[in-house]
């Protein structure tokens, strides 16, 4: 009876085992769109700017900004009345909802952001530390949901059906592979004017 319940114990723990097996499942599987950096020839470069990549999301959210003489301006999302008691006066503003996806990235050649879901477009605004002005990039898309293996669960990919920019740092930009999935692959490269140094 014993050696009954060790084999039925031991079947159970190997269909656990292999019968929800992961090993056709992607261990990389970060959906991005990538996008790498050219000079205004072709050649591939890395940017020696400090850049931020915000996006640009729809719609409007209230900030609460706090000043008084000598500090730095506090902004938050929500009403902070120890700031008043402080001696410090409130203006209420309203905002673009902004998300910064890149903060601060130095000597790179490329990067790579998530896409929206529910959005046919994106928009990017690179800002550089060496010029006041920034870039937008706008990129229409469509997302699909992607099943691999039942198991795997279900991805977002993307495929890019158009990309414009503004030409302030940069001198054009194109698609180089519309498909956007887990692979990692380049899918945007932008080509950047060229800079005195």
């Amino acid at each position: 009876m014993k050696l009954k319940a060790n084999i039925l114990s031991l079947s159970v723990t190997l269909l656990t085992l292999f019968g929800c097996s992961s090993n056709n499942c992607p261990l990389d599987n970060y959906v991005a769109c990538n996008y790498h950096f050219y000079d205004y020839e072709g050649k591939a470069v890395t940017l020696l700017d400090t850049l931020t990549v915000k996006t640009l999301l729809p719609g409007y959210k209230t900030v609460y900004v706090y000043n008084k003489l000598g500090y730095t301006p506090v902004t938050l999302n929500h009403r902070d009345s120890s700031y008043i008691d402080n001696g410090f006066v409130e203006k209420i503003e309203t905002v673009r909802r902004d998300t910064v996806l890149i903060n601060k990235l130095t000597k790179a050649s490329s990067f790579q952001v998530p896409m929206s879901y529910f959005n046919a477009e994106d928009t990017l605004v690179l800002s550089y530390k060496s010029i006041i002005l920034s870039d937008t990039i706008k990129v229409a898309h469509q997302s699909y949901p992607h099943v691999e293996l039942p198991e795997c669960g279900t991805y977002r990919f993307h495929n890019l059906r158009s990309i414009n920019c503004t030409n302030r740092y940069i001198d054009r930009i194109e698609i180089s592979n519309s498909k956007v999935n887990y692979e990692g692959k380049e899918n945007v490269k932008i080509f950047f004017n060229p800079t005195e140094e």
